[in-house]
């Protein structure tokens, strides 16, 4: 027992709470990610299931539907960071899934009633509903992991979104070509959300303190390890000020930021550009837009073992840690991106390979800044959470209408290489800014009392005048 205690045991409750947050993001990603293939299935009946609707959308309108999930997404991050604190993870999460979840199965109806306009309308939606979940995830992995335990739990519950999107990109075009045809999309990504909203309903707690299922043992490991108080029922009120004046803060944004726009036009412009440029069909466009978030999903194992081993060795300090695998995901895929742009039809395995090594390697960005705000603030997780991802999130809003600016004629690669060199350029910005001033070094704002403090240190003049009667009534006494 006190061997469990000091190390915690091998498995225990905190691994369900993290297994079940990273199947709820992965749940979240196959709703979020579909889209890219559904709006080509949904405009070429004839090379998917010539039985289902066929619309003639503009590549621009098809670019409003992708861009349109992010219209939502930035408006609710600030929103799910005070849910969060207020009624707790397991709740707030609950909703955000549900309401995704029925957008998701009124889909093809939507679409079929309102055209492009309707399908933008429920994205919108299913944004705002999941723009309360990465505050969540964040918010829950810094209530469970211990301290030693954070960056493989963490980077373990943030790989949802590799294996979503594989899921959903893999099978989407599949899904499409078969008997349930492009609704089939919206109904699956449906069904998965309704199976894990009951576990998650069944055995998810808001921390150690409030589980009933968890061992005596591991909820003492837990709670003597951390470096703040998981177990305080009571809202925290967050130091604003000190957070958005706190220069790692403000790094991590702009490097959240940059690597938001490279990875969302990764994410939502590949079909396009492997069904224009490299004249894939769609079946083989899903599996080929698929393999890249694969190779991305088991990537991310490696770098959990990875890292587990450089700090346990002590190679490098935590800043060094995250500093290099942060160049990883940035700077390698800046170079692909660059590199891509000059393939063309005849060279596909070149351009699968690059596609694949940008994405791919993409994944040490969760060891690398992604978990930082847990380094920073762990009291404050989900608001800096929720503040980094309305930043971060306002991009996709515009690249893919960026895209369209550029990209006139899909077909064209010359197009193409403007949008993959301004992604490049801005990857290799973010990442050198963070090298040069990211840090992990916990701050003075993550003290639950720091604005008390703060206020003592800048006392009101009604507290000096009084304080200056108590002193002068005291000499008075002492004179008598």
């Amino acid at each position: 027992m006190t061997a469990a205690t000091e190390t915690g045991p091998t498995i225990g409750n905190r691994h369900l709470q993290i297994f079940m947050l990273f199947l709820g993001i992965m749940a979240s990603y196959v709703a979020r990610a579909n889209t890219s293939i559904a709006v080509v299935a949904m405009t070429d009946a004839e090379n998917t299931n010539p039985d289902f609707d066929e619309f003639d959308w503009s590549n621009s309108q098809m670019q409003y539907v992708l861009s349109s999930f992010y219209w939502g997404y930035c408006l609710t991050q600030f929103f799910g960071g005070w849910l969060c604190k207020r009624y707790g993870v397991k709740i707030t999460m609950f909703f955000a899934i549900n309401i995704c979840t029925v957008a998701c199965l009124v889909t093809p109806v939507t679409t079929r009633a309102w055209s492009w306009q309707g399908y933008c309308g429920l994205r919108v939606i299913q944004g705002l509903a999941q723009g309360l979940i990465f505050p969540c995830m964040h918010e829950h992995v810094a209530k469970w992991a211990p301290k030693q335990e954070k960056n493989r739990l963490g980077a373990f519950a943030n790989s949802g979104l590799e294996l979503g999107t594989v899921l959903a990109l893999g099978t989407s075009g599949i899904i499409a070509s078969s008997d349930m045809g492009w609704p089939g999309i919206s109904y699956v990504a449906g069904g998965l959300g309704l199976i894990w909203a009951v576990i998650w309903i069944i055995f998810a707690s808001n921390s150690p303190s409030d589980s009933k299922q968890i061992s005596e043992a591991e909820r003492k490991y837990i709670l003597s390890s951390q470096d703040h108080d998981s177990s305080n029922k009571k809202p925290i009120p967050t130091p604003w000020r000190a957070m958005l004046t706190s220069v790692p803060f403000i790094v991590l944004v702009a490097t959240r930021c940059s690597e938001a726009w490279g990875f969302t036009t990764m994410l939502a412009e590949v079909p396009q550009y492997m069904h224009g440029v490299l004249g894939l069909d769609i079946k083989s466009n899903a599996l080929f837009s698929a393999l890249p978030y694969l190779i991305m999903w088991l990537m991310s194992y490696v770098y959990i073992i990875t890292a587990d081993i450089i700090m346990k060795n002590n190679c490098l300090s935590l800043t060094a840690l995250r500093r290099t695998y942060n160049s990883i995901a940035f700077y390698v895929p800046a170079a692909a991106l660059i590199a891509i742009g000059f393939v063309n039809e005849d060279q596909k395995p070149i351009a699968i390979a690059l596609i694949t090594l940008n994405i791919g390697v993409n994944s040490a960005a969760t060891i690398g800044s992604s978990l930082n705000t847990i380094d920073l603030a762990p009291n404050h997780a989900g608001m800096q959470m929720a503040f980094i991802n309305t930043a971060a999130n306002i991009i996709p809003i515009f690249t893919p209408l960026i895209v369209g600016f550029i990209v006139e004629d899909e077909s064209n690669r010359e197009e193409w290489q403007i949008v993959f060199i301004i992604s490049a350029i801005i990857f290799i910005v973010g990442n050198t800014v963070y090298i040069i001033f990211g840090s992990t070094q916990m701050q003075e704002w993550n003290d639950p009392n720091f604005l008390k403090k703060d206020d003592s240190e800048n006392p009101t003049p009604a507290a000096i005048t009084e304080g200056d009667t108590d002193k002068k009534t005291d000499d008075d006494v002492k004179s008598t």
